[in-house]
């Protein structure tokens, strides 16, 4: 089983590693730098979370908002009123 996460969590680090490099113009190193010290990778790599649910455009909108507000929960996707 922790070989296949290992493996869920290297598609999700690519693809989010990508739109934080496309949207924000950081090379890969520093993209790839403040994904993996971020609280959203934190919460991405929890197997208890099962975050591999969400979508990486998901994780990205959480890194996003992490980035503005310091708390990925802050995100439209993780707020209970979103669901309102």
């Amino acid at each position: 089983m922790k070989t296949i996460f290992s493996d869920i969590l290297e598609k999700y680090d690519t693809q989010i590693i990508r739109l934080i490099v496309e949207k924000y113009g950081f090379n890969e190193m520093e993209a790839l730098r403040k994904f993996f010290y971020s609280e959203t990778y934190k919460m991405l790599s929890n197997f208890e979370l099962e975050m591999w649910d969400f979508s990486p455009l998901v994780i990205f909108d959480m890194w996003e908002n992490e980035q503005v507000t310091g708390n990925p929960r802050n995100s439209l996707y993780m707020r209970d009123d979103y669901y309102v």
